[in-house]
């Protein structure tokens, strides 16, 4: 595999996005990926590329990046090799692995004292508490990621048989083929919340700010409001995120007696094996040999 000349480079990179099956946002990640890719090639000054490159390219993002970015990288690498292989060049990137991921989640979950704690601070005297109320509500009670919570318009809350439910457009999915299930207190804090009020917009979250007063809720809006909301409470921890109440969430069904192929529906996890860490985690703090040392040292 050559490259001689940026400007083609720019036309191979751009047939290979355009070749992609894929939502805009994966062919956001791949352009991204294949950028890298040749700035460092002629930044190396390459001509020819063999398998020791890629491996020292590989050993390149290691030392400047985290795991799941380097794992992004090389899953870009691979796709646009594979790609080439179509147009007659040799794929020297099959056998390239990936950056071990750690066996645990980047972001801890809240305990139920603070998952409570959180939801009780809020204050549901203003249209902004309780529309603030019912998104933490939300997130907490279905594991929600944000751009699910964006996604969503008041129209996807629906009954399915005697249950309120509510479609989303999941994690690489182009349409509302999903649903969550809303408890009673879920759907009752999203119904005050609606009924305080008065626009014709079909999203569910909007803002109440003034710059962008009666716009859909974006995910860095949603953010920002549980940023806020965990600081209420002393919660000021870069291990702690939105991102957390997901975590929270699957890991209370477990703990609240879910079954794991019920957390995984719940989650979404395509693999079980997903589902499995949160068990694991419960298991292992729930069963510690750390107490039984102490309770042989103490008694």
């Amino acid at each position: 595999m050559y490259y001689l000349d940026q400007a083609k480079n720019n036309i191979v990179i751009q047939d290979f996005i355009n070749s992609l099956d894929a939502e805009a946002t994966t062919k956001e990640t791949y352009l991204k990926g294949a950028r890298k890719f040749i700035t460092w090639v002629n930044e190396s000054g390459l001509k020819e590329i063999n398998e020791q490159d890629l491996i020292n390219y590989k050993n390149y993002l290691k030392a400047n990046y985290k795991n799941s970015s380097v794992s992004m990288y090389i899953t870009s690498l691979k796709k646009l090799y594979k790609y080439l292989e179509k147009k007659g060049v040799k794929n020297i990137a099959s056998d390239l692995k990936g950056a071990k991921s750690s066996r645990n989640f980047k972001k801890d979950p809240l305990t139920i004292g603070q998952t409570k704690e959180l939801l009780n601070s809020i204050d549901k005297k203003t249209k902004e508490g309780l529309r603030n109320f019912a998104l933490i509500k939300l997130l907490v009670g279905t594991g929600l990621r944000t751009i699910e919570i964006e996604r969503a318009n008041k129209e996807d809350i629906r009954n399915l048989g005697s249950q309120a439910v509510l479609y989303i457009q999941g994690k690489g999915r182009q349409d509302k083929s999903e649903y969550v299930v809303l408890s009673d207190s879920i759907l009752k804090a999203i119904n005050e919340y609606l009924s305080v009020r008065n626009d014709d917009n079909e999203a569910l979250f909007i803002s109440f700010s003034d710059r962008t007063n009666g716009q859909r809720l974006k995910t860095r809006s949603i953010r920002d409001i549980v940023k806020k909301a965990y600081k209420k409470i002393g919660i000021n921890n870069d291990k702690i995120t939105t991102h957390s109440l997901r975590h929270t969430a699957i890991t209370l069904s477990l703990l609240g007696g879910a079954t794991l192929q019920e957390a995984q529906n719940l989650a979404r996890h395509s693999n079980i094996n997903t589902t499995l860490i949160y068990a694991h985690n419960i298991d292992r703090i729930n069963n510690n040999a750390e107490s039984k040392i102490e309770a042989l040292l103490e008694g």
